[in-house]
């Protein structure tokens, strides 16, 4: 179809007028109660939609459209999300029966991944942020908001790698990106949006409009251009120009301004690897994430603080102690607890609902629950009022039920009002003496006519005569043909049907018109005073989401203390420095389990790298992972699944755990863990912990057993951090030896009819890594593992089982394996040692001086010579 202006009807004209605006979107454009696409975007919607595409043809041509319903547009809008659309939604603004010409419409929002507010498309309770990064110099700032509950962020960091750090954290569904900033660490949606939006002039009055002087907030240009850059994106999708007043976010009036060294680091990689808040597997549904496993939440708000609590650990003791504190008073006082989750279920969402109220969306049902919600505020801030926790007084003297608003939508708001305003019914009778006078008008009017029904059939004698009312004729007396001789004269023809006449008399019809102005003039009265309250709510948004901040740090603890009440959590003590846990639990693991063996750890200064060995099965991934939640979860304010725990403030969490690869992106698996391993060692400081399992075993034995030894050696002399390093490198257990820092620890096993897996770890090294008969166990064919036994036969010696009962085989990767010398020994010993050259450059190499890349540079050089 041609889009010359000249050719166009009026409304085609209006639709690409507004396509070639919002050029970076997919326009649904409202006509009647549909919201149509039309020619090739049209195509594209009912291609995926997977709805029926339609013909139009006027003046210009015929031209394809296709249409979905706007009382169930979000489920379509979705798909087209999902698709990588963003979408302008264009309304009617103009009402059909009043326009001169074609109706008016204008963009009141435009959908995308990252600025979603309406229930439907959010999808739960958790947040959903949109980003912005802006780079000054070398400086780069990040921001980060949820626009449908108005959590903004903001921090800044001479590092690309921080920031980067701090998109895992935060996870967001879409990103705009300033000039000079690079897009390579995002991965999600990045949209193209006006350059001019991250100015240091505009972002600068933007960011002050709503939050007061950039200066006092934030620290650097970096940050202020991507605060002020984001809240132009976001005024953008609510149907503002970016640039004025129009879409304004009246509800966002708070920005919380951070460091990332005030949290424990854990980027994206710990975040997937310790399962905090997806599984690893993609095969199988069963099973927990952690924050699933501890979510004992009662309300929306609850949960997204859990979820923020897990995100961005505290690193600060006495901010840690003081949620411990809390936690400890909620578990030993049942009933407050169970009082206390209750009346936090009857709290609904006031994050969402004060944003929908600011933004003019809200109805009446969302005031009313509003209302229930302030409701049960005093009775929670009565439970805690004796509070010895300073937390927890804190948070009562926060718990305002702000009366003004209660007592307001009290008074105005009907019981159980209707989703819609249109319908009437949402103000409370009494609160307004004009519109209850209107309302009775109308209802005696009604009333008049219910009756006029039985007086007419008296006064006519036509017992089958009816009073009916419809949209189109108004009020109506119907006569059947059968009985028109009997119609009074009075009454005056309205409408002939097929059997049947309709009448209307002088007295129904002045009704009529009563009726009808006084249901009109009612029904523009109450949006008015609705309009008003809304309005006057909105108002108070600061204290509303003051409010909801603390109800939401109340349903937490509480949930920290029912979870530690109910599986048997204890209070960990925290420590200048070191890890010392009794009878340790994996929270997840525990939980889906029928048996779970508790292990404990002890690492301190003088012993801070763990060796553990054992098969696998046994559970040496299992124990590293409960460490790290362990830790993670005592600086998060919870409880930890342990006797006893003593613990250290850890900086961050390090994960250098499975196997995964990134074939589109040139990369192998053994790459993708050498670039994991360069970041840890690069980033790690002597107050991280870091989970290392299995390093090495994507290469040759020879080069992995090189790299483990020196990684081991690194991280003891140069970083000091305190480490796990899971190995089948049988030889790495020497290092104990040789190193102060180091010791060994493995997983029991013993022998019966099969190998049989203790979960139980000890002191010392495994003395065989049972892999055949692992095999049997996981079900490979049994003549395939008699083949792999006969075969390990020829080249295995004897060695004592790790038990001391039954004698197991090592196949020369075991302590005594023949021709190790203290320093390096594989299956390809021979070639190692008997290569004078490369013995000569190994024993010259500074490990105190040499950086990881250089080491994976030289372990490069050595393998070559070794092939040659």
């Amino acid at each position: 179809m041609t889009e010359r202006a000249d050719e166009l009807t009026p409304m085609m004209a209006q639709y690409f007028e507004l396509t070639r605006q919002y050029d970076d979107a997919l326009v649904l454009f409202q006509v009647g109660d549909f919201y149509e696409a039309f020619c090739e975007a049209a195509e594209r919607v009912a291609r995926l939609c997977e709805i029926t595409l339609t013909k139009r043809e006027d003046s210009t041509g015929e031209y394809a459209m296709a249409g979905i319903p706007i009382d169930n547009a979000e489920s379509y809008i979705e798909t087209l999300l999902d698709a990588g659309y963003r979408v302008a939604i264009a309304d009617q603004v103009e009402d059909p029966e009043e326009a001169s010409g074609v109706v008016d419409r204008a963009v009141t929002r435009i959908i995308t991944p990252g600025t979603l507010t309406e229930d439907e498309l959010l999808g739960g309770a958790a947040n959903n942020y949109v980003a912005a990064l802006a780079r000054e110099d070398d400086r780069y700032g990040l921001a980060v908001l949820d626009v449908s509950t108005g959590d903004a962020y903001a921090t800044g960091s001479d590092s690309l790698a921080t920031i980067e750090d701090e998109l895992g954290r935060f996870a967001p569904s879409e990103a705009i990106v300033g000039p000079a900033a690079p897009t390579d660490p995002f991965e999600c949606m990045v949209t193209p949006y006006d350059e001019r939006s991250f100015s240091a002039e505009q972002a600068r009055e933007r960011v002050g409009e709503y939050f007061g002087p950039p200066e006092r907030l934030l620290a650097s240009d970096a940050e202020v251009r991507a605060c002020g850059a984001l809240l132009a994106y976001a005024e953008y999708t609510r149907g503002g120009t970016g640039i004025g007043e129009d879409g304004r976010l009246e509800y966002l009036n708070h920005l919380t301004r951070y460091d990332p060294r005030e949290y424990m680091v854990l980027d994206a990689v710990a975040l997937e690897s310790l399962e905090v808040f997806n599984r690893r597997s993609v095969r199988s549904s069963d099973g927990l994430t952690l924050v699933e496993a501890i979510d004992e939440t009662a309300c929306a708000m609850g949960r997204r603080e859990l979820t923020d609590w897990l995100r961005r650990p505290l690193i600060d003791r006495d901010r840690i102690e003081a949620r411990h504190e809390a936690v400890d008073e909620l578990v030993g006082a049942v009933r407050t607890r169970e009082r206390l989750h209750g009346r936090l279920r009857e709290v609904y969402d006031l994050e969402r609902l004060i944003s929908r109220v600011s933004r003019g969306r809200a109805n009446a049902r969302d005031l009313d629950s509003l209302g229930s919600t302030l409701d049960v505020v005093p009775e929670i801030r009565e439970t805690i009022a004796d509070s010895d926790s300073a937390k927890l007084q804190a948070i009562h003297d926060r718990l305002d039920d702000v009366p003004e608003v209660r007592s307001l939508i009290a008074e105005a708001i009907a019981d159980d009002p209707p989703p819609e305003l249109t319908e009437g019914g949402v103000i409370a009778p009494g609160y307004d003496g004009t519109l209850d006078e209107l309302r009775e008008t109308e209802r005696t009017g009604k009333a008049w006519v219910e009756d006029l029904e039985q007086q007419e059939r008296e006064r006519t004698g036509i017992d089958s005569l009816k009073v009916g009312h419809n949209s189109v004729h108004g009020y109506y007396i119907e006569v059947t043909d059968a009985n028109l001789d009997q119609v009074p004269e009075d009454y005056q023809r309205r409408q002939t049907l097929k059997n049947s006449e309709r009448y209307y008399t002088p007295e129904l019809k002045e009704r009529e018109e009563e009726i009808i102005s006084a249901e009109q003039r009612a029904d523009d009265r109450e949006y008015e005073l609705f309009v008003d309250v809304r309005e006057t709510v909105a108002a108070e948004s600061e204290r509303i989401q003051d409010l909801a901040d603390a109800l939401a740090q109340l349903d937490v603890l509480v949930s920290f203390g029912t979870v530690a009440a109910e599986f048997d959590y204890t209070r960990p003590e925290i420590v200048e420095a070191g890890i010392e846990i009794e009878a340790g639990r994996h929270p997840v693991v525990e939980r889906t389990e029928d048996a779970f063996v508790p292990n404990g750890a002890s690492l301190d200064r003088e012993h801070r790298v763990m060796i553990v060995t054992g098969p696998n099965m046994s559970g040496k991934s299992t124990y590293m992972r409960q460490v790290a939640l362990t830790a993670l979860l005592a600086q998060a304010g919870s409880f930890v699944p342990a006797e006893r725990a003593q613990l250290g403030i850890v900086d961050r969490i390090f994960t250098r755990v499975g196997a995964s690869d990134d074939i589109a992106g040139g990369r192998s698996t053994f790459m993708i863990e050498m670039s994991e391993l360069a970041e840890i060692l690069d980033h790690a400081t002597e107050d991280s912990l870091v989970l290392l399992d299995e390093v090495g075993r994507g290469t040759s034995t020879t080069d992995g057993l090189a790299i483990a030894r020196a990684v081991t050696e690194f991280v003891h002399d140069e970083l000091g951090a305190t480490t796990l390093f899971a190995t089948h490198h049988h030889e790495l257990t020497d290092v104990a030896d040789e190193l102060p820092g180091v010791f060994n620890r493995h997983f029991r096993t013993s022998r019966e009819d099969r190998v049989v897996f203790e979960h139980e770890i000890a002191p010392g090294a495994a003395k065989a890594s049972y892999g055949v008969e692992v095999a049997d166990v996981a079900g490979v064919p049994e003549t395939v593992v008699q083949r792999a036994a006969d075969l390990l036969e020829g080249s295995e010696t004897t060695a004592p089982a790790d038990d001391g009962r039954t004698p197991t085989r090592t196949n020369g990767h075991g302590p005594t394996a023949p021709g190790h010398d203290g320093e390096l020994a594989s299956a390809d010993d021979e070639t190692v040692a008997g290569s004078g050259a490369i013995r000569d450059r190994l024993r010259e190499v500074s490990i105190a001086e040499t950086t990881p890349l250089e080491a994976l540079q030289l372990l490069s050089e050595l393998q070559s010579e070794i092939e040659e």
